[in-house]
């Protein structure tokens, strides 16, 4: 792989940015009133690698100060995370829990006076335990949990937040918690219990919209979507992609977008549908998160799915965690989804992942990283000159972190992650992005509103 440099200018409005998750910054799992999630559960059952858990992962909930200063010092637009549905509501519903919201009232005053703004994300797979008892996203109910969960949060956070996603990547976890049933909750598999929470997240998302219409005044709603493209392994595998295409790609967005599911599954959907439940699902979003990392080739399997990840082919270049390199594939991906939905797009994850290490001299240096985030970006503005519509891009992540069933064991962050010491040690890709930004956004300063006499103001609004 190499870079070509970057290309072009960009518009001064192009938001830059850093995303990370709840779960896998967080830690602090047992602390302050939380309750346990889905993913406390797959972990303390010993099914991540190296039987990793999140239980302390990046102790954000308690460091959150320094991690908003490197953030302040990259010199990023806005900050993508996502709130703990456990921490806020430790059942999933009923009493709130005062610490954990008081939590992220100071985690947001403080990305404000960094000049930061915030992007919350309300589901980032922790789903309460609590709930799951009580058949979590296998179960009609889970959409009326979701919107009194979602109408909390909105109300509490929605005076200083405007930038709002539903749900991250809902093939992700529906596939694999439910149909793969290799991620938690783990304990489903099938192509029914796929079909069940696909319906059933589509219905949350579509309430939760409502719900942030109603209580979050001039609110830019989104939800984000895991988007690439689904390769055969080989002719004789064609049929297995495009039905892994469809769950992956389309059965999301198809149904919240364009107001039906894709044809492929669309007489099978219809055994979990009410009249009405299209229109309920089918609600107005202001812009289209997309999560790009690379193509996946598929293949058939003899499984209730019928189809499976199959073997890349060997001349494709790859990260260190084997994933293939394919920045022409991220550039036609936005293109087709611009086209698709008609929609802004946000790339709110793209990165590298590897097994970083220090050198004798206590730095960090990933020049593959700095070489791949380069091409992709590359990626982006080539897809633009085409005409899609991308207003912004978000590095996943800013810091190492907790990485689901593959634990601690491969690295994506601009900041490593010292685990045994919860040191963090800027990369060299963390100061190639800040000289990135800095370079594109030399008008910052003009684009910032002077203070007024009814308070101190930064570019999203009164502080």
């Amino acid at each position: 792989m190499q870079s070509k440099g970057q290309v072009g200018t960009w518009p001064p409005e192009f938001v830059w940015g850093v995303s990370t998750s709840s779960f896998q910054i967080e830690g602090a799992t047992k602390e302050g009133g939380r309750g346990p999630s889905i993913w406390d559960t797959f972990g303390a059952a010993g099914r991540c690698q190296n039987k990793d858990t999140g239980d302390v992962a990046c102790d954000h909930y308690n460091r959150f100060e320094e991690d908003v200063a490197l953030m302040r010092d990259l010199g990023i637009d806005a900050y993508r995370f996502s709130i703990a549905w456990p921490r806020v509501l430790p059942l999933g519903r009923g009493k709130p829990n005062k610490t954990g919201l008081d939590f992220y009232d100071r985690l947001i005053d403080a990305l404000l006076e960094a000049n930061i703004e915030p992007w919350i994300c309300l589901y980032h797979w922790d789903l309460p335990q609590a709930l799951d008892d009580h058949g979590g996203w296998l179960v009609r109910d889970s959409a009326g949990w979701f919107a009194d969960y979602a109408t909390l949060v909105a109300r509490r956070y929605g005076d200083r937040v405007k930038r709002w996603a539903t749900f991250n990547e809902f093939s992700v976890f529906t596939i694999f918690g439910y149909g793969f049933g290799e991620s938690a909750p783990g304990h489903s598999a099938g192509t029914v219990p796929l079909q069940k929470a696909v319906h059933y997240v589509n219905l949350a998302h579509g309430a939760g919209v409502d719900v942030l219409r109603a209580h979050v005044p001039h609110a830019s709603i989104g939800a984000i979507h895991n988007y690439q493209p689904i390769i055969p392994s080989s002719a004789a595998h064609e049929n297995a992609a495009a039905l892994f295409a469809t769950y992956w790609n389309q059965a999301h967005p198809d149904p919240q977008i364009l107001g039906a599911y894709p044809t492929l599954i669309a007489d099978a959907m219809e055994r979990y549908m009410e009249p009405g439940d299209l229109a309920r699902i089918c609600r107005p979003i202001d812009w289209f998160g997309l999560n790009h990392y690379s193509p996946i080739y598929a293949q058939t399997e003899d499984n209730d799915l019928g189809f499976g990840f199959g073997p890349h082919p060997p001349e494709i270049e790859r990260t260190p965690i084997n994933w293939p390199i394919h920045p022409e594939a991220f550039r036609d991906t936005l293109i087709g989804v611009s086209d698709r939905y008609s929609l802004p797009i946000y790339v709110t994850e793209n990165g590298y992942g590897s097994q970083d290490q220090q050198a004798e001299n206590g730095t960090v240096e990933d020049p593959k990283r700095v070489e791949f985030l380069t091409n992709y970006i590359n990626a982006v503005k080539e897809a633009m000159a085409r005409g899609a519509d991308v207003r912004g891009y978000f590095v996943w992540s800013l810091l190492d972190n907790f990485e689901w069933g593959s634990g601690y064991g491969v690295r994506f962050g601009l900041v490593y992650v010292d685990y045994p010491t919860q040191r963090r040690i800027p990369k060299a890709s963390y100061t190639w992005f800040a000289d990135l930004i800095k370079s594109t956004r030399l008008s910052r300063e003009r684009r910032q509103p002077a203070p007024t006499q009814a308070g101190r103001v930064n570019r999203f609004g009164p502080i």
